[in-house]
């Protein structure tokens, strides 16, 4: 029992059955940059402004349990219950100052620059796909360096149904025209995990700032702080022995 215990632990940690490895998908906030704690102190501000939760600032805790990694229909419905309109208008000015803030204080997840190297290489296809307005995702891209090295841009609100749901990460791969056996995503939040799984690929989750044992419970194929973990680089060269990429 425990020898095969050990081989499903295995597995589950292994993008080997990839191989040959196609294209790379990537979330944008908390996965390519540590951009979270922009997003709290935006709405941690400007909700207080207008008196949310009777002025009392709101916690990392609600943040992650209402905000992070949501679609902004979404938290514009867990803020403002009664007055969606408000909400929705709430949200786009956050994200405006949001994007001041950005170009100021982004910076890379570590070991993002070595990753995108090891990408490029293999020749793969690569997609960004994000609940983030449009707006916000170029620039943090575009700050990021990274405007060349997507392939595409996938945004929640053009699709059907933004994540947790799996339509954005399909689209990815009727664009990217590669096939969900030969590709694997990285994302930070629950919302975002839960998509990519849906969608049916592994899906290596990063705990930039959301709480471990949340991710996990959306089933990862296992977790890494930053790209420098040896956890992936031990499974991207399993993945390399086993057949590697498709090149272009």
């Amino acid at each position: 029992m425990t020898a095969s215990s050990d081989n499903s632990v295995e597995s589950k940690t292994s993008l080997s059955r990839l191989a040959p490895l196609e294209a790379v998908l990537f979330d944008i906030d908390g996965t390519l940059c540590d951009s979270d704690p922009l997003h709290h102190y935006a709405f941690r501000e400007m909700l207080q402004e207008i008196g949310f939760n009777g002025g009392v600032p709101i916690t990392e805790d609600f943040f992650v349990e209402n905000i992070a990694g949501k679609h902004n229909d979404d938290i514009a419905l867990i803020l403002f219950p009664d007055d969606l309109q408000r909400g929705l208008k709430f949200v786009e000015d956050k994200e405006a100052m949001f994007r001041r803030l950005v170009g100021e204080q982004l910076k890379p997840v570590n070991g993002l620059y070595k990753l995108r190297k090891w990408i490029e290489d293999r020749g793969l296809k690569r997609a960004a796909v994000t609940n983030a307005p449009r707006a916000n995702a170029e620039l943090m891209v575009s700050i990021l360096g990274l405007s060349d090295f997507f392939d595409t841009l996938i945004i929640g609100s053009d699709c059907e149904h933004a994540k947790p749901f799996p339509d954005p990460y399909l689209k990815a791969l009727e664009v990217l025209k590669v096939s969900k056996d030969h590709t694997f995503i990285f994302e930070d939040s629950v919302s975002g995990i839960s998509a990519g799984v849906a969608a049916g690929m592994p899906v290596v989750g990063l705990a930039t700032r959301n709480p471990e044992h949340l991710l996990m419970e959306a089933q990862p194929a296992f977790l890494i702080k930053t790209y420098e973990d040896p956890k992936l680089w031990a499974a991207l060269e399993e993945l390399d022995k086993k057949g590697g990429a498709h090149t272009a």
